[in-house]
């Protein structure tokens, strides 16, 4: 009775011990009797002891495979460290599991290869300048490879390319020298600008300048027009104002006079004056009386000094 017992408890523990639970995002392989069975996805499963066993547990998530930095020779025989980085994942775990013996290091050896054959076609500088294209070309080439061994190739990236260290100075020297060529380039840009800015602040300066001139000229002349027209109308209705007060000659003659003393006011001033108007003054009472002029009123003869003889000569 005990031995049943103790089998019975052995039979329970092995049925118990057939249960599997598979993770997400992983697979695992089954085979029966040494063949391929099946493969199981996430869930729970019941795996026949001696008979089935669990072959290869494969997760379905993306991996990254950093390769490490190798040495590669380009078209021009310069010879650089390049290490790449390839993302995959797994879409067929039978093919993965049976296609290859190592899927990592043949997809490891494989892109070594395929970045040799790539670089080798090109330059220093386009191997420097062309990182998408080589992307490019070397995702397309590793996932038709690898499509056998069920890894799907999402995208290839060059992590580092190390030229060597003369290169790198030559580089450096170049780099230096177009800096210092575009700065000078610059400067002259910023110079011609500046002299150029001057240039026309000086011709904008100057346009100003001679209109503001120009319209002090034409305001002085209106000034001095509208002062000469405003003069001569008040002499013209001061004129008309005589004319209309009905005044005789003698007044007339008067605001001649009048005139003539202003014009001869002290000042070194000359005066040249018609003979019928020196007539007319020497004529006139008024003026002769007021100007102390003309031959109206006589002045006193002069007395004649006695000459005294000269004992001397006597």
């Amino acid at each position: 009775m005990p031995y049943l017992i103790g089998a019975a408890v052995l039979i329970v523990l092995i049925l118990l011990g057939g249960i599997k639970i598979v993770p997400q995002a992983q697979e695992y392989v089954i085979e029966f009797l040494g063949k391929y069975k099946c493969t199981w996805g996430a869930g729970i499963h019941f795996l026949v002891p001696f008979f089935e066993r669990i072959v290869k547990r494969i997760t379905l998530k993306e991996q990254v495979m950093d390769s490490p930095p190798q040495a590669v020779i380009t078209k021009d025989n310069v010879t650089m460290q390049i290490d790449t980085v390839v993302y995959f994942k797994v879409h067929n775990s039978n093919l993965y599991t049976y296609g290859a013996v190592n899927p990592i290091s043949a997809l490891e050896n494989l892109t070594a290869t395929t970045l040799r054959n790539i670089v080798g076609e090109l330059e220093l500088d386009g191997t420097l300048t062309s990182r998408d294209t080589i992307n490019g070309k070397m995702t397309e080439i590793l996932d038709e490879a690898t499509d056998q061994w069920g890894i799907k190739v999402n995208r290839v990236e060059l992590k580092n390319i190390i030229p060597p260290r003369e290169i790198q100075a030559a580089m450096e020297k170049q780099m230096k020298a177009e800096r210092d060529r575009r700065e000078t380039l610059l400067q002259a840009e910023g110079h011609r600008a500046a002299a150029i800015t001057r240039a026309e602040g000086d011709k904008q300066a100057m346009i100003l300048e001679a209109e503001g001139e120009r319209d002090a000229r034409i305001a002085r002349a209106e000034g001095e027009a509208k002062a000469i027209y405003l003069q001569k109308k008040a002499e013209a209705d001061g004129l008309r104002a005589l004319k209309e007060a009905g005044v005789d000659n003698a007044v007339l003659e008067l605001k001649k006079y009048e005139a003539l003393v202003k014009l001869a006011d002290g000042k070194a001033a000359k005066l040249i004056i018609p003979t019928d108007a020196v007539e007319a003054v020497k004529n006139s009472v008024v003026f002769n009386e007021t100007a102390g002029i003309g031959s109206v009123t006589k002045s006193a003869p002069e007395e004649k000094k006695a000459v005294k003889p000269d004992p001397c000569c006597d």
